[in-house]
């Protein structure tokens, strides 16, 4: 039971990302009151979030909200909501494969899927997208261990495996009908496998592709050229106007350097991540399966498998990816998409968020400033 003003939550690591969990019933129905709610919180809009759980990292200012599916071939529902760190903005114009790894264990928790001795698998829908997922994971004498040897880039330590596939859905894998588009005076290739992403040659934007994240974020020139293209692309996407969106996202790619198939520099859509999303990767090595696509040259996929090696700035994430090429009359399809991650429960109980009276001004400068 929680008191007035509490709200029950659980944070959890899932992937690389950081997020609260709730459950929805534990939320305002209305959208509205419940995205207020919650940017009190994470503590937004402040460049700190200083008086709430968000991290002041777009990568740990995440909210999964979960509910009992009332679809037969469904477990549970997964709503993904990002909150924006300095702005009083949420959105769920998209899907987060790294919080998704926490969804099945926070269902086993709360009681929505009852636990197998062993291992469990929850059917995921993720409403953002009416995508499918479905979740593995251990759950020795029907409890979740989140303990194991499972070791991912970006994060110390090693955990319990989180397998998770994702069955080939019906959204086309080129957006726009093209292997290749040219977008604001670039060559790129739109992809969809599960997130809206635009590929990008780095030295077509004069980059290597292996700088630092901060010093690509910091280059003016750059943002301004990514900008440009993210707007274009997301129209012929089909994502209308995407000026206040995070997607589509940007994923620079250059020749690998540690034995990968591809090094990438991720935009998410301003900040560049310090390693990839899973379902960004999981679109990167789709697209790179597809023949003539941007990463024809830059790419070195191996002989045999499925599994396909995404090099970022902390590391790699493997992505198991199988695609249909497809002919002249029948475009490319992806048939099999699978990925590895870990998850985590770092604390579990009530949440206090900030008064819903408090200007949001108090907990930073309105240019984006911290309060002096």
């Amino acid at each position: 039971m929680t008191g007035p003003g509490e709200v029950r939550c659980m944070l959890m690591r899932g992937g690389t990302s950081k997020g609260a969990y709730f459950l929805a019933g534990d939320l305002p129905a209305d959208p509205g009151l419940r995205d207020g709610l919650l940017l009190r919180i994470m503590g937004s809009p402040d460049p700190r979030q200083i008086d709430g759980l968000g991290g002041a990292h777009p990568l740990t200012s995440k909210v999964a909200v979960i509910s009992r599916s009332d679809d037969p071939e469904v477990d549970v529902d997964y709503l993904f909501l990002q909150v924006a760190v300095d702005s009083p903005d949420v959105t769920d114009r998209q899907n987060c494969g790294n919080i998704l790894a926490g969804v099945g264990p926070f269902a086993v928790e709360r009681g929505l899927v009852a636990a197998r001795d062993g291992v469990t698998s929850v059917r995921i829908r993720m409403r953002n997208t009416g995508e499918l997922a479905v979740a593995t994971f251990p759950t020795p004498g029907g409890r979740v261990d989140y303990t194991g040897s499972v070791e991912i880039s970006g994060v110390p330590g090693a955990a319990a495996p989180v397998l998770i596939e994702f069955p080939a859905g019906d959204r086309p894998l080129l957006p726009t009908g093209n292997v290749r588009d040219t977008v604001a005076g670039t060559s790129v290739t739109c992809v969809d496998n599960g997130m809206p992403t635009v590929l990008i040659a780095a030295r077509a934007l004069n980059v290597t592709g292996y700088e630092d994240p901060v010093a690509l974020e910091d280059d003016p020139v750059l943002a301004d050229r990514l900008h440009g293209i993210r707007l274009e692309a997301g129209r012929l996407m089909g994502l209308g106007d995407v000026e206040g969106t995070t997607v589509p996202k940007l994923s620079l790619l250059a020749q690998p350097r540690n034995g990968g198939a591809v090094m990438t520099r991720t935009f998410i859509p301003v900040r560049c991540h310090t390693s990839i999303g899973v379902l960004g990767a999981a679109s990167v090595a789709a697209g790179l399966r597809v023949p003539g696509s941007v990463g024809e040259g830059i790419a070195r996929l191996p002989a045999r498998g499925d599994r396909i090696r995404v090099e970022h700035p902390t590391g790699f994430l493997d992505i198991d990816t199988s695609v249909d090429p497809g002919s002249g009359r029948t475009p490319p399809v992806a048939r099999r998409t699978a990925v590895v991650r870990t998850a985590r429960k770092i604390f579990d109980g009530s949440v206090f968020p900030r008064s819903a009276g408090t200007p949001p001004q108090l907990f930073g400068g309105n240019d984006g400033s911290a309060p002096r």
